[in-house]
């Protein structure tokens, strides 16, 4: 019997919650390759505008344990830096998940800074456990606002 289960994670960071979100989050597709060529092989818009309803895919390199992954944007407000996202394809989808969704928010923090909240809930396939993977989907998420912020904190003109 497949059961639901949900994780949480919150980062810190010094950088604005609105260029953090628009890089991390509703850019990535463009700039994962670029930031983490180690992990994302290439991404791309597949439909939509990036709003409600866009579709876009991540390939990604050899020392990930799938191949690619579609993420279908649910839910955004970008005036308050929140979206949520659904994965359709890849990503463990039919194998291991039988669905996922991430809930991310990015609040201002003291000092001009910000926090990111992401919620993420899934739907394992019977007989499927995924206690490593749970460690180290946070570690992923983690590193892709780190890199993000880096870039940010060294460019500090983008996504202003």
């Amino acid at each position: 019997m497949a059961y639901t289960n949900s994780w949480n994670l919150e980062i810190a960071s010094p950088v604005a919650a609105p260029r953090l979100f628009r890089a991390a989050v509703m850019d990535w597709h463009t700039l994962a390759p670029k930031l983490a060529s180690h992990v994302v092989a290439s991404a791309h818009p597949v439909d939509g505008d990036g709003n409600v309803g866009s579709v876009r895919q991540f390939h990604f390199t050899s020392g990930m344990p799938f191949g690619f992954m579609k993420e279908r944007l649910e839910f955004l407000d970008a005036d308050k830096c929140e979206c949520k996202s659904t994965l359709v394809e890849g990503g463990g989808i039919g194998v291991a998940i039988e669905t996922a969704t991430s809930h991310i928010k990015v609040e201002p923090a003291a000092g001009g800074g910000s926090v990111v909240k992401v919620d993420s809930t899934y739907k394992l396939l019977p007989g499927v456990d995924v206690k490593d993977e749970i460690v180290k989907a946070k570690e992923s998420v983690t590193a892709i606002f780190k890199a993000a912020e880096a870039y940010l904190v060294a460019n500090p003109d983008a996504y202003n």
